[in-house]
């Protein structure tokens, strides 16, 4: 029986939290740029990343983990499922 492993894409997000709304900016060179309006207090921030990317990307919440840079703005998350290709597919959708 053979066994069909997804991708797990990780991408650099660099985060300005208390924004004026919750907002995918795009991609800017590698790093992908998001606004969220949670403080960055007690995680708020962290979990306002997870839930607009997870929506943005049509995934669910927990194929969608900060790996690194829980404290800072700039974090490496981890998407299971999606490949890079289709995680910029995806978000360019939104913009269109």
């Amino acid at each position: 029986m053979s066994q069909t492993t997804e991708p797990t894409t990780t991408v650099k997000v660099r985060v300005q939290p208390r924004a004026s709304r919750n907002q995918i900016v795009g991609f800017m060179g590698d790093t992908l740029r998001v606004r969220v309006t949670a403080p960055p207090e007690d995680g708020k921030a962290n979990q306002a990343v997870i839930v607009l990317l997870a929506g943005s990307l049509d995934v669910a919440k927990s194929r969608v983990q900060i790996i690194r840079g829980h404290g800072s703005r700039d974090k490496l998350i981890s998407v299971d499922g999606l490949s890079l290709d289709e995680i910029q597919r995806r978000l360019q959708n939104l913009r269109s």
